[in-house]
């Protein structure tokens, strides 16, 4: 099939790669315009451009699709269907219904949940155990359209924000590459959407990776994994930001107990406070244990053990290196 594709990230580049593999003809790659990056604030093109150039990919960079210029210049591609992942531009129907197979997109959640721009996060946030990947035929609507196809996925317990964007990826990339031959061959009868079991999973912000101490452990653990490593949990010590990267959940019930390789470190044991808290184990955010491993944060409900870290203007590293340049003891308190 001829193919105009539209993509912008990462995520969209093994969808592409997998069709220029499979012997699709991509005539055009629709793409975001370079964005200044870095303290340099230099022009940085999207991961999608950068395939495409290497590969002798025409490239279309409008600041909006939208625009009657870009709609203009966008029809005199010739194309059976456009493939659209990860793009970052609201498509008009006029747009959508320009090639003879109408738009399909690529959307990284079991439609219709987390409909939106960022279901990976949402999915791990919210405790899911499964996600996957739908192909859907696009209509003006975020995410709307009736399902073509579908791909289950397992989350791990030890899945991040990045871990599943691969597997996601793949997935997907996969799923495109079977899906438009029976789309070709009119073998698929497209499946609307239950509107009732619809959710939304809103863009992010830094903003949202504050990490709340007053949450469940759990909830806090899942936010650290989900965020990682954009736009990442952060908390405050000592006045400035600390960033987690990695952390698990306490057993309640030993946690700062001496176990081996894992000892308090002298002076570091658990306080009165902490100790004697029971469950919730003290006031959310401050610190119940430090080991030569791990310093233990109390939750609203448990504790986080916090194993990876990153303090602002320093690089990420382990707990135990992170304790041979900040002091730290059970009381102190991490967030405002």
């Amino acid at each position: 099939m001829k193919i105009i594709f539209m993509g912008t990230p990462d995520f969209a580049v093994g969808a592409l790669d997998a069709l220029v593999k499979a012997g699709h003809e991509v005539t055009a790659v629709v793409t975001q315009p370079d964005k200044p990056k870095g303290r340099g604030k230099e022009m940085q093109a999207p991961p999608v451009k950068e395939y495409a150039l290497r590969h002798g990919i025409e490239v279309l960079q409008p600041v909006k699709i939208r625009e009657p210029g870009a709609v203009k210049q966008l029809s005199s591609y010739d194309a059976d269907i456009y493939v659209v992942a990860a793009f970052g531009q609201i498509l008009t129907q006029e747009i959508l219904d320009m090639p003879r197979f109408g738009s399909v997109n690529i959307h990284a959640s079991l439609l219709p949940k987390y409909r939106g721009a960022a279901p990976i996060q949402r999915a791990i946030l919210e405790g899911e155990t499964v996600t996957g990947v739908t192909i859907q035929q696009m209509n003006a609507g975020i995410d709307t359209g009736e399902i073509l196809s579908k791909v289950r996925v397992d989350i791990s317990p030890e899945d991040t924000g990045d871990s599943l964007f691969e597997k996601l990826m793949r997935a997907g990339a996969k799923l495109i590459v079977e899906t438009l031959p029976r789309i070709e061959a009119g073998e698929i009868r497209p499946e609307t959407q239950d509107e009732t079991q619809a959710t939304y999973a809103k863009r992010l912000s830094k903003e949202l990776g504050e990490i709340d101490w007053s949450g469940t452990a759990q909830e806090i653990e899942r936010k650290i994994r989900a965020f990682t490593s954009w736009p990442g949990a952060y908390t405050t010590l000592f006045g400035k930001t600390l960033k987690v990267w990695s952390a698990r959940i306490a057993d309640a019930e030993t946690e700062g107990m001496t176990s081996a390789g894992n000892a308090p470190i002298a002076g570091n044991a658990p306080s009165a406070e902490g100790a004697g808290a029971g469950l919730s184990g003290g006031r959310p955010g401050s610190v119940f244990a430090v080991t030569r491993e791990e310093i233990t944060v109390n939750c609203g409900q448990g504790r986080l053990a916090l194993r990876e870290v990153q303090l602002s203007g320093k690089k990420r590293m382990p707990v135990k290196d992170f304790l041979l340049g900040v002091k730290i003891k059970p009381g102190d308190t991490l967030g405002a």
